[in-house]
């Protein structure tokens, strides 16, 4: 099989195309033959050595989600068929072999059915972005812990960076449930984007008092925040935050430390939570992509400009293009084009 590799930490030069035997599903373990894979920022993050000094494995294959066609299943193997169309999440987690390839083997509890409606880019897209923006989501400590229509019903959400991935998802889901969304982006064309995804109220943090904008929508304060930015947001945050609010930071934009308002923060009761999918734990996880299964069925998760989320697309002999594209911050999803399943 064809697959992208690197077996040293570096800039996308370290990547290259080979040939490698076909991977065998052992027990619990499932095979899965993919039509397109997707880029995320982990992806680049931990080949350059961002998120860890040393290569984990002599040889990895990056990327964590893709979307397929189960093509042999492993003793002890049950709920999933040769011949289904799955979404695969964290494919790459604590493993060598990731969605970069034209196989990729995964734990069962890697790999959820695709509707028969659902595309395969949409599958592709979901992962991390649609798994964090869950999690983000359901950590409120009065609000539900699994998302539904009418789940969020009279809550206030924000989502800021509402043109990238996780935003985009989180802004999709949050309507599905009910909520009513305000998201925050840095121009007029990524308002467009937000708005295409769902968000009823888009505010545009760079030519408004963004805080401002957000209390003439939400006078009562917004009750949960998807935060992206959390550093240079912590003044908007104590600004918008409904008493007993919570905040879900699931990305270090803008650097590495935050001074954080404490006796505002206190006063509100606040509730600071940090995402990491990667730790979140089984029962999140097996929420999330219960929940995103559901929201599938009903139409809900929907990816291209006219969604909100522009596809950008590499075949895999340009992997190293795609991980450049999303270190470079293209605006939308990264897509890389496996083969025809």
């Amino acid at each position: 099989m064809r697959a992208v590799v690197y077996s040293e930490l570096g800039d996308s030069s370290v990547l290259e195309v080979v040939e490698r035997d076909l991977p065998t599903p052992h027990w619990g373990e499932v095979r899965v033959k993919l039509a397109v894979a997707g880029v995320n920022p982990t992806d680049w993050k931990a080949r350059a050595g961002a998120t860890a000094s040393s290569m984990p494995f002599d040889e990895v294959v990056p990327g964590q989600d893709g979307a397929g066609v189960v093509d042999e299943v492993g003793n002890g193997v049950t709920g999933v068929s040769a011949g289904e169309r799955v979404w695969v999440f964290l494919a790459q987690h604590d493993r060598p072999l990731g969605t970069a390839a034209e196989y990729t083997v995964v734990p069962v509890d890697r790999v959820v059915r695709l509707p028969g409606s659902t595309s395969y880019d949409v599958g592709a897209s979901l992962g991390v972005p649609a798994m964090t923006a869950h999690r983000c989501l359901t950590v409120h400590e009065d609000g539900p812990d699994r998302l539904s229509p009418g789940a969020l019903e009279g809550r206030v959400v924000l989502v800021t960076g509402g043109a990238g991935a996780v935003g985009h998802a989180a802004i999709q889901l949050a309507r599905w449930a009910g909520a009513t969304v305000v998201a925050t982006v840095s121009s007029e064309e990524k308002g467009r984007l937000a708005t295409a995804a769902g968000a009823h109220h888009v505010v545009d943090y760079t030519a408004d008092d963004a805080a401002a904008r957000i209390r003439e929508v939400a006078p009562d304060g917004v009750d949960h925040v998807v935060e992206v930015a959390i550093i240079t947001n912590v003044d908007l945050l104590t600004r918008v935050l409904k008493p007993r609010g919570s905040v879900a930071a699931y990305a270090n934009t803008g650097g590495t430390k935050v001074k954080l308002r404490v006796r505002d923060l206190m006063g509100l009761n606040a509730r600071l939570q940090f995402v990491l999918l990667y730790t979140v734990g089984e029962k999140a996880l097996q929420a999330a992509a219960d929940d995103i299964s559901a929201a599938l069925e009903d139409g809900a998760l929907e990816v291209g400009e006219e969604h909100g989320l522009p596809l950008t697309r590499f075949p895999l002999e340009e992997a190293a293009a795609a991980h450049d594209a999303v270190e470079q911050g293209v605006v939308g999803k990264v897509l890389i084009d496996i083969a025809e399943v």
